[in-house]
């Protein structure tokens, strides 16, 4: 008899393009938390991310499961915000190794506009918050 997660894995490996866009992904936010070590205690910068990927991806595990069961779910309110506080490259290897919510539009588009959240902010104190101050501006000179 097959173990119950292996139904939903093709062979549980996460193909290669996946792979290359997860490590891209990962660069922004990677070097932004390293610029930040000097001012943060590096095993807080590395560890709650990793924390938090852990904690997602094996949500996602949890509620692909149950799902298969027919189980009570893991809403999607509680997964989404696991990405936003830092759990997306978790949410994003969840995603193809169980096959789990990858189909569905709706998730598809809040989950992506998560990872790009992280980007931006990721890429905006890189380039010491020269969009955010722009957005600023252009709303004080619409409003003042």
């Amino acid at each position: 008899m097959k173990r119950p997660d292996a139904r939903f894995q093709r062979d549980g490996r996460i193909g290669r393009l996946a792979l290359v866009a997860f490590v891209l992904l990962l660069v922004p936010p990677g070097y932004a938390l390293s610029r930040l070590a000097g001012r943060i205690d590096w095993r807080i910068l590395g560890g709650a991310p990793v924390a938090m990927s852990a904690l997602t991806y094996f949500l996602y595990r949890s509620d692909k499961l149950r799902a298969t069961a027919a189980e009570w779910r893991i809403p999607e309110s509680t997964l989404h915000f696991c990405e936003m506080l830092g759990g997306w490259p978790g949410a994003f290897l969840a995603q193809r190794k169980f096959r789990h919510k990858i189909s569905k539009i709706s998730y598809q588009f809040i989950f992506w506009a998560i990872v790009s959240l992280h980007q931006f902010v990721a890429l905006d104190f890189l380039i010491d918050w020269k969009l955010t101050n722009a957005l600023l501006a252009l709303l004080r000179s619409k409003t003042g």
